[in-house]
Order: C-alpha cells, then structure tokens, then sequence
C-alpha cells in the first residue's frame, strides 16, 4: 500500500491530533504492518534510520592529522631547510621529536576511542516490528516510516512513533527532555492546539519504562527529534581552550624566532662578510635553538600520563587535550537527572492524613503493587523495594486496573474473611471518592478541612519535585464475586505516598570540593525549575537565581551574558539553549565544563571545552563527550580537576624554562655574534646543546607539583608567558655575557676553548634553572623535586663536564678547558642561580604565580 503525505517526513506535522485510521491512511500502512518489499522500497527511499554521525577517518589519516600541530610544524619545516642544506643530523633529530609527539597523542586518542566504541556495542540495537503479519526483529537502522512497532518495558525507542494501542504504558523521556519521572502514554488523539500533541507520541532515544504498546513509525532517521539534533553534532568539534593556548604560545615564539634569525644572519652575512650558506645554517640552528621541540612531545607524555593514571581510576579520556581543560575549567556546568541524581526513583515519605509516618499506608500500597497484574512502573518497583512483608499473607480476589482517565487502580484482597479494596493512584482522583478517613486506627467522617490540607500538602511537595500518589482502601461484607469501577466509591482515605528521583550521595561532597578547588557549578536542565531548586538545596549549590529557557530564548547575546554571571540555575532548557549557555561562558573568558548523560546533553558536551559523560549515558552523549566516567561516583570529578592541573603544572614547567632559557641564548647569541671575529657556536653544537638538555627535562612529567599550585584553575596565559620570557631570558644572557668575559680576557680563549666554555656554562644553567622555576617556593626547602628530575640533571651536566675530554667531543670541536675554568664556572652558576631565585620572587609578588 503506498503512502501518502510522508514524501518529505514533515516534522511539523501534528501526528499526534490524528484519528488511527487517518496515521494509518496517510503512512499507507495497517495493523499487519508492511509487507517486506514495502519495507525494503521505503528503506531505499528514505535512507537507514540512524542519526546524523561525525565523518570517521582512517587511521592512518588519524595519525598524519596529529602533524597538524603548530609546534610540530615548524618543526617540520626547520628538518626540511636542514636537508635541504644537508644537514642529515639536525633534521634527523628534529624529525623524531615530531614522529614521538605525534605517535604518542595518536595512540592514546586512538586507545581511548576504541573503548568508547566498545562501550556503545554494548547497547541493544534491535526493534520489533511486524513484516507480512508477523512480529519480526529488525536493526534499529532498517525501521521505516509505516513500521508497526511493538514495544515492552527495557525497550529503546526505535524512531518517532504514534502510540495506536497501549497497556500502562509509562515512558522515560529524561534523556530528551530532563524530566525525572516517567511519563503516561495513551493511544487516544488528542484535540488540536498551539503546539503538537505529545501524550500519543513517543520519541527515538526514548525508553520504556512499563507497560506495553503498539506504535506506527512517522518519522525516522534524520527526520525525528534525535536525529535533528545529531546533524548538528556531526561538525568537526570546535577548538578547546588548550588548544587555542598551544597555538597562541606558538605564534609568539614563531614572532621571536623570525626578528632574531633575521638579526643574526643579517649580522653574519652582510656586517662579519661571512658567506651565505654558512650564516644561513647558523641562523637556522639558531631558530631550532629557539624552538622548544621538545614540547609536543613533552605535552603528548604528560597527556597520556594524566589519561592513563585516570584510567586507572574507571574514567576514559577520549581526547587528549581535555586533560589540561579539566584542570583549568572554573565553571562545571551538570544536568540534573542522572547526574546529580540516581535517575532512580525512590519513596521518600509514606504519611496519614495529618502528615506523620506511617506503615500501614506503606502495607496498603505494598499489597496495591503486589497483587496488580500488570507491569510494575517505577513507582510500584520503588514500593515494593521498602518492602513486601506480609504480601504474599493475603489471596488475591480481583482488581480494577489502571486507565488513563482514572488514573488509578485498585486491588481486592481477602483479609480475615472479608474483602477490602485497596485503591492507589492520582490525589485528586482518590480524594473525590473518599466519604471517610482514618487516623491512629480511628475512622471519621471525611471533613472539608482535611481535604484543603492534604491538597495544599501535596501540590508543595509537587512543587518540590515530588511525585504523589494517595492511598485509600473500602472494606466490603458481604463480599462480592467480582469488582468494578462502582466499588470505588465510598472509600476510606489512608494516607499518601511521596516519591523523589534523590540526589547521588556523592553530589553534595563533589560540589563542596569543587567549590574549595576554585570551580563554580551551574545546573542546566530541561526539568522544571521548582524540581530543580529542590535538589540543588539539597546538595548544597548556592541557588542565586533561576533561570527558565522562555528567559534564554529571548535574551540577546549581551543580556544573556549579564544573566550568566549571577544565575546558577537554568531550567526548562532545550538542547540548543543548553549550547547557548555554554558559549554565553565561554564569552565571558571561562573555561567551561559540562556534565551530562542524555540527548540532550550533546549539544552542550560538544560545545564544552571538556565534556564529561557516564558508561550508562546515550551513545550520541558519549560521542559527544571528550571524558567518559566508568563508575557512577561524582568524586571522580576532583581526581580529573587534579590530574588536569598537575599535568599542565609540569607542562607549563618546561614552557617558561624552555622559553625563557631559549630566549637569553639567542639574545646572547645576537650579541656574541656583533662583536666576535667568529662563530660563538658551531650549528651542530647548538644542537647538542638542545639535544642534551631536551633529554633531562624528559623527567618534568615526572615531577611533584605543589599544592598551592592545584588550589585554583590556571588557564594557559601567554602575555604571562612572554612577561616571564622577557624577564628571565635577558637574566641567562647577562650571565652568558660574563662567561664571554671570563673565557675572553681570563682565558684568552680561542674559539675552541670559548665554544667549549660557553657550551658547558649554558648546558649547566639551562639544565639546573628548572628546579628554580619549577616552584614558586624555595626551591629543595620549601619544594623537592622528584628524585627522577634530580637525577636526570646531575646525569646531564656530569656527561657535559665530561664530554670535552673524550674523542666524542673533539668530533663535536670541544677542547678540554683548563681545571680552574670549572672553578669560575661554578661560581657563575651558582651567582646566576641565586640572581634567578631573587628575580622569581619579585616576578611573583608583581605578576603572580602561575
């Protein structure tokens, strides 16, 4: 049977205040589904039901990509000018910084995805549906439009689909939409209004909670809701705030490098009349003297540090870099359901009509949800798991099932000969049919008083978040063969039952120590904002203000950016909104970032510059998120904010030393290079230089960092960075400049012994200065280093010392310097050593510490 008026699957169309045989007219189907042929011909037609994806590439494009850092292309392109000039070494040395740094990000990005891919295998990916009459079970990907769905409790919903028949059907939509508790089904239509007709409608991404149903598939893939918000999830992830950091870092030591390259060959070629060629070469081992190559390899270790000492704490990090931006994130931003709560519901409170405790309302609503025939909800399952004493004491006689427009059933079991009713459901539905009510084992007459309070109380603890069913029971003698409708009248009001989706217990300890850690947490939710303000009081977030998604809708870009200063709270939030919020922050100059489990949570998790999500979460969740939480405790989250600043604590460590050093060598080259009658170092020397000292800063990822330095988020800075470049560079030329002096008219160098004398002096102090930068402390008193760091600076200075008296180094044109040149160079070291540690202090109480 073709069908008609589903060419384009309209999204707007009102499926839901369609009459059944109409759905079924318009989809060309019936209640024996399509035929197979049908089903293939629709597939072609309107493509696999499957959400928009991002482009997956190979992996051998996933490795080349990670070429595409700005630090390992300059790299690159200082091997190529070494080639090119023949010098085989440097670029060898040059290239295999790069192919580690690359290697290592690659392998741990491509690790953490293939265990992400295996969590989402886990997932049931199959939908029942009925093909030539018969129930048959298809992939997700191959329900089309018209497919007649069978759906029972634990299923996912396969597409957008119009309920044509139901039992007690109770679906999770929390994942779309943020509401905790499970939401009522009905096949019935509904009259048409301002916006569409939802209660016959149900959702891909979805979950039946209870019950059973039969559903028609109006509308698949890229047409339903999900699939709406995956295509704007398949874009290429924007670039976080450590990346932006690394580039910008980049681009300044890239500006430095090309001013004193140009200075110093310019000074070599055309004022000391040296050939071409070879002030070019000097020039570009300058320029690789500048660059600190070690650093993308350096971050890449220090990443895959962090990554693997999470993975031993459960948590996947899919994305390298998300490391450093979860220690610099200052503002989380968490969904509410399943996140600071169980996603779980719980009874809280079981009272009588005056509002104390009291089991025997617990007893009655425990046979109620025993004896029902039909399938247990949350709320019967949150009944029963209080308890089923005395349960199975009593026969059961009949029942009056639930509908939806009682909403309410009742059970009659037999009970010391006699049968009595017990009815649970809807308050105001229980309260209209109750003459009477019972308190302390007393029975009176129902009195008006009593009513308007116990409506009161339950419309606050609705407010609240709670979800309220009220409990009533009727005694009947004699007894009756059979019960119905009829009998529900008369009844004897008990008590009501309160149930709450509760807060994790680790939520209001997470938060707390978030708060101390420097980190404001923000609630976004698509849930209400009363049931909001509810559980945020009770893990303790400081509610400021509550902000509604009609506000953010309508709020300008700069107004919202006033309003996500003071709110804490936003609710009633759309996908779209939630992603507006975040980039509302991240204009604000934040580092942002966001936890959440569902749908609609991806929209956010992307635009987060760390997303962080859960094992149990939706596939597209964990798609979108760059960490995923294997265990459902919140602390987790502190572990992650420490990781992230101690590995940007010792990332930052080799920048400002790498940096600054790098700078005061240049500087003092440019200056040697004026007024010396010759090189003031050989090109392969230079390389060595960097060789050897890149090779004792390897330990850094190693090392301790203090914990001062982890109180707070510490964003990359690179005016900082260059202030501190600028400061302390000019510190290692003043004392370069002193060894120039000491080996020129002390020594009466030549160019050998000065080459010598200068490379042991900037070995030395490029080696030892780490452990003067790498606190803000003094340094072995106040803050040891690790003992790795320590040992690879005393192996690296004493191969230094030792290298101009071996064959090695007469290969690399070193002499051996006279015994009392190591006398004037320890007493340089250790001026330039303290000079630094006194600088350090003033740079600190000017500039901070960071």
């Amino acid at each position: 049977m073709p069908a008609r008026g589903i060419t384009h699957q309209n999204r707007d169309f009102d499926w839901g205040a369609c009459a059944q045989e109409d759905v079924f007219a318009r989809l060309g189907t019936s209640l024996r589904g399509l035929t197979q042929e049908e089903a293939r011909r629709r597939l072609e037609q309107y493509g696999p039901n499957e959400p928009a994806r991002a482009q997956t590439h190979t992996v051998v494009f996933q490795f080349f990509s990670k070429f595409l850092n700005p630090l390992v292309i300059v790299l690159l392109v200082i091997a190529a000018f070494s080639l090119s000039f023949g010098e085989q070494v440097s670029a060898a040395f040059v290239i295999l910084m790069a192919v580690m740094s690359a290697g290592l990000s690659f392998w741990q990005e491509y690790r953490a995805g293939r265990e992400a891919e295996a969590l989402s295998e886990m997932v049931r990916t199959t939908a029942t549906v009925s093909r030539d009459g018969r129930p048959k079970e298809v992939k997700m990907r191959e329900v089309v439009p018209g497919d007649l769905v069978h759906l029972s409790a634990g299923d996912m919903i396969p597409a957008d689909l119009r309920i044509v028949s139901c039992k007690d059907l109770f679906v999770n939509e929390a994942t779309l939409t943020g509401e905790s508790f499970p939401v009522e089904k009905t096949a019935e239509p509904r009259e048409p209004r301002a916006g569409p007709a939802t209660e016959n409608i149900v959702f891909m991404g979805a979950s039946v909670v209870s019950g059973t149903a039969l559903g028609i598939a109006v509308r698949t893939g890229l047409a339903t809701r999900f699939g709406e918000l995956s295509r704007r999830l398949a874009a290429l992830p924007g670039e976080s705030a450590f990346d932006r950091g690394i580039r910008s870092f980049t681009w300044m030591m890239i500006r430095a490098m090309l001013v004193l390259v140009v200075c110093i060959f310019a000074i070599n070629a055309l004022f000391k009349q040296r050939d071409t060629v070879s002030a070019f070469l000097f020039s570009l081992s300058v320029a690789v003297g500048l660059t600190p190559e070690m650093l993308p390899m350096l971050v890449a270790v220090n990443l895959s540090q962090g990554a693997i000492a999470m993975a031993r704490k459960a948590v996947i990090v899919k994305r390298l870099s998300a490391i450093q931006n979860f220690g610099a994130m200052d503002v989380l931003c968490t969904d509410k359901t399943g996140t600071l709560t169980l996603d779980r519901i719980v009874l809280e409170r079981h009272c009588d009509v005056v509002r104390k405790e009291d089991d025997d309302v617990l007893r009655l609503a425990c046979l109620n949800s025993y004896h029902q025939t039909g399938l247990k909800n949350a709320l019967d399952r949150a009944i029963l798991k209080r308890t089923r004493q005395m349960s199975r004491e009593y026969r059961k006689v009949d029942e009056v099932p639930y509908d939806f427009s009682r909403k309410m059933m009742s059970v009659v079991v037999e009970m010391d000969g006699a049968h009595r009713l017990i009815a649970k459901g809807a308050p105001e539905e229980i309260f209209r049919r109750c003459s009477r009510y019972e308190l302390d084992g007393e029975i009176f007459e129902m009195e008006q008083f009593i009513l308007t309070d116990l409506k009161a109380e339950c419309d606050e603890l609705s407010a609240e978040g709670f979800r309220v069913l009220a409990v009533a029971y009727r005694d009947f003698e004699p007894v009756k063969e059979a019960y119905s409708r009829n009998d529900e009248d008369g009844l004897i009001l008990k008590g009501y039952l309160a149930f709450l989706d509760p807060p994790k217990p680790t939520a209001r300890r997470t938060i707390e120590i978030l708060r101390q850690l420097g980190i404001e947490v923000k609630v976004l939710t698509g849930d209400n904002e009363l049931v909001t303000q509810k559980i945020c009081e009770e893990v303790g977030l400081d509610v400021k203000g509550i902000v509604t998604g009609e506000i953010v809708e309508k709020a300008s870009d700069a107004e919202l950016g006033e309003v996500v200063k003071t709110a804490s709270v936003f609710a009633r939030l759309s996908p779209l909104q939630k992603e507006r919020v975040i980039h509302s922050l991240h204009g604000l100059g934040h580092i942002v970032g966001y936890l959440g489990d569902g749908i609609n949570d991806a929209p956010a998790l992307k635009a987060a510059d760390v997303g962080i999500s859960v094992n149990n979460a939706v596939d597209i969740a964990k798609e979108s998120a760059d960490i995923i939480l294997l265990k459902k405790s919140l602390l987790v989250l502190r572990d992650g904010v420490m990781e992230g600043r101690r590995t940007f604590g010792n990332i930052l460590k080799y920048v400002k030393m790498g940096s600054s050093s790098n700078f005061g060598n240049m500087v003092s080259m440019t200056g040697a290079s004026i007024f010396l009658p010759f090189l003031p170092m050989l090109p392969i020397q230079i390389l060595l230089n960097n060789f050897l000292y890149d090779i004792s800063q390897a330990a850094i990822p190693a090392d301790l960092v203090d914990d001062e330095y982890l109180r707070r988020a510490r964003p990359w800075n690179t005016r900082y960075i260059e202030r501190f470049m600028l400061v302390m560079g000019p510190i290692s030329s003043i004392f370069d400049f002193l060894t120039f002096a000491v080996l020129l008219w002390l020594f009466r160098a030549s160019a050998a012994l000065f080459h010598t004398g200068w490379f042991l002096e900037s070995l030395c102090t490029q080696t030892l200065v780490i452990h003067i930068i790498r606190t803000g402390k003094v340094p072995f008193v106040e803050s040891a280093p690790s003992p790795l760091l320590i040992f690879s600076s005393v192996y690296i200075v004493t191969i230094g010392v030792f290298l101009p008296f071996t064959g090695l180094g007469r290969h690399f044109g070193f002499v051996p310097p006279p015994a009392t040149y190591f006398a004037a160079l320890a007493a340089i070291l250790g001026l330039y050593l303290l000079t630094v540690e006194y600088v350090k202090r003033w740079f600190i109480r000017r500039y901070g510490y960071e």
